[in-house]
């Protein structure tokens, strides 16, 4: 499988390693972006599911297993403790951390348990943010 993006043609396997070192914030914009340039969307086989399984399937996405954490808010005067927090909770640098916390709302992780969902979010509030899981 080749892949060509401005002329360069990357092995899976060199896909898969560049995948490897990017940030969530950069995975998030790579998701979108491929769904605006395919029209598709990567919540459709979850939707498929539950139109067209029934009662069993609506069911199943009703017991959500996979939360994102997202940062509403980071007030000004805690920007760096709430930038501290997301680069612990997140292992991105600290200019993708501050990137992140002055775009709010932003997503901090994705797909993450809701166990550690709570734990970010209670991790956020407590260094002066406001977060939300969804």
């Amino acid at each position: 499988m080749t892949s060509s993006a401005a002329g360069v043609k990357l092995s899976k396997d060199e896909l898969i390693k560049a995948i490897e070192t990017m940030t969530v914030l950069e995975l998030s914009e790579l998701v979108k972006a491929l769904e605006e340039k395919f029209g598709v969307s990567a919540a459709m086989p979850a939707m498929a599911m539950a139109t067209g399984g029934g009662g069993a399937a609506a069911q199943a996405v009703e017991e959500k297993t996979s939360f994102d954490v997202i940062l509403t808010s980071a007030a000004a005067e805690k920007k760096i403790q709430i930038i501290k927090v997301v680069r612990e909770l997140t292992s991105l640098g600290l200019k993708e951390a501050k990137d992140l916390v002055e775009a709010a709302p932003k997503p901090v992780k994705t797909g993450v348990a809701k166990e550690e969902a709570e734990t970010m979010k209670k991790k956020l509030e407590e260094a002066g943010a406001k977060a939300e899981i969804k």
